[in-house]
C-alpha cells in the first residue's frame, strides 16, 4: 500500500505490514520517507494510545500542517487492544491518500 500526496509517495509497504487503528492505516517507520516530514509542536494525548507526535508534510514549497502522526512510545496496554506494537508507526490524513 502507498500513502500518496498528489504524485509523491510518502510511504510504501505491503498491506500485511501496516496496522489499522480506528480507520487509519499506520505505516512501519522504515517505509516512510522521513525527509518529507517535519516534526510539529502540536500537542495531543490519546487516553488509550498515549502522547502523539504530529508531523507536517512537505508538498513542494508548501508545508501541510499536521498531516501525519505517530505514537513514538504508546501506552503498553494499547498493544493488547491493537494486537501489535505500533511504536513509531506513521498514519496520514486529509490530502494524503492511502491506496493499494
Amino acid at each position: 500500500m502507498k500513502a500518496v500526496l498528489g504524485d509523491v509517495v510518502l510511504a510504501e509497504s505491503p498491506k500485511e505490514d501496516l496496522i489499522s487503528i480506528e480507520g487509519n492505516w499506520y505505516f512501519p517507520p522504515s517505509s516512510v520517507k522521513t525527509e518529507l516530514l517535519v516534526e510539529s509542536a502540536t500537542p495531543y494525548h490519546c487516553p488509550w494510545k498515549g502522547d502523539c507526535q504530529y508531523f507536517s508534510v512537505k508538498d513542494g514549497d508548501t508545508l501541510l500542517q499536521d498531516r501525519a502522526f505517530s505514537y513514538p512510545d504508546p501506552i503498553p496496554t494499547a498493544f493488547d487492544r491493537v494486537g501489535k506494537d505500533f511504536s513509531g508507526y506513521v498514519a496520514f490524513w486529509k490530502e494524503v491518500k492511502v491506496v493499494d
